[in-house]
């Protein structure tokens, strides 16, 4: 599943090409990636029919296009979305389940005028949803990104409901980590859990908590409450460091079911430390890394760098 660094490269791109565009006409080709959305298909394709994007916004792993009707296109990828542009003849994909054709009206760049928005999902286990916009709880705001990939700047206080229960991101310069660390260390879990829970802190999917702990050197099954808060400090550093090179490499593809808006596949696979590298030697130490089942999933690590946890303070 798409993870912060994903999501956060298709928002980028979205935000280049579609600010400024006018939906000209929505076409939903199976109804199930449009489920969440009550009034259906019909309903769907005409509250977007004549909108114009304001904004691509995100948080976590939750991405929406802010309309000038007060409302917002909510994309959640699941296991194999795209969202990608394509020139209005191009051929239609194999998996293409909504075409939304754009309309500049003269505010775009040549290079972007007249493409369709296409949602792609092989497993239809995301989907699109078109929602309100409302305050966030704490008034700050929302979740725009920069133009580029990285770059994180904020934008008006408004989120669709659905995302009201997610949690700031480790790269949102308004995280108020002092509380974050609080938090965390009030929690009785073990460490991987915390960082997957994404009400504590989101976008932090399974590769790269795996990833972050081997920098930070812990166990994943490290008690959060057993951490200090320097500790903990140094655990955002590491989420920090690994989701910036990812962002700089254009995310991570294991396949070709996470691209771009532009169809391209992300290459942080090659700078991979533990994650899928089972029987691999450590690139810090060389002992092989181990594979353990985690939460019906797996958890690579390094049992010389990261050795299960013992009784006392991190």
């Amino acid at each position: 599943m798409p993870e912060l660094p994903e999501v956060e490269v298709v928002r980028a791109g979205l935000a280049r090409w579609v600010i400024g565009a006018r939906v000209d006409a929505v076409e939903v080709l199976h109804p199930r990636v449009v489920r969440w959305h009550e009034a259906g298909p019909v309903d769907f394709a005409a509250r977007l029919t004549g909108a114009v994007v304001r904004d691509v916004a995100r948080r976590g792993k939750f991405l929406w296009i802010e309309l000038d009707t007060g409302e917002a296109l909510l994309a959640h990828l699941g296991m194999s979305g795209q969202l990608v542009l394509q020139p209005p003849g191009a051929e239609a994909e194999r998996h293409l389940r909504v075409r939304i054709s754009l309309d500049d009206g003269g505010s775009l760049s040549s290079e972007a005028r007249g493409r369709d928005l296409r949602f792609v999902d092989q497993r239809m286990f995301g989907g699109l949803d078109v929602v309100p916009l409302v305050p966030t709880a704490d008034g700050g705001p929302g979740g725009r990104g920069g133009a580029d990939p990285g770059v994180w700047t904020p934008s008006g206080p408004w989120l669709p409901p659905q995302v009201a229960h997610i949690a700031r991101d480790p790269l949102d310069p308004t995280l108020d980590e002092k509380a974050l660390v609080a938090r965390w260390r009030r929690r009785r879990t073990g460490v991987k859990r915390a960082l997957l829970d994404q009400t504590l802190v989101s976008g932090v999917g399974n590769i790269y908590a795996d990833e972050a702990l081997w920098r930070a050197r812990l166990h994943y099954a490290r008690p959060t409450d057993a951490m200090t808060g320097p500790g903990v400090r140094r655990l955002l550093v590491a989420v920090r460091e690994v989701m910036a090179g990812a962002l700089a490499k254009g995310g991570t593809s294991f396949d070709s079911l996470y691209v771009n808006v532009n169809g391209e596949s992300g290459y942080f696979d090659r700078s991979l430390a533990v994650y899928g590298r089972e029987g691999l030697p450590c690139p810090r130490c060389g002992t092989p890394i181990r594979r353990d089942k985690f939460m019906n999933r797996s958890s690579y690590y390094c049992p010389r760098d990261q050795p299960r946890p013992r009784a006392g303070r991190w």
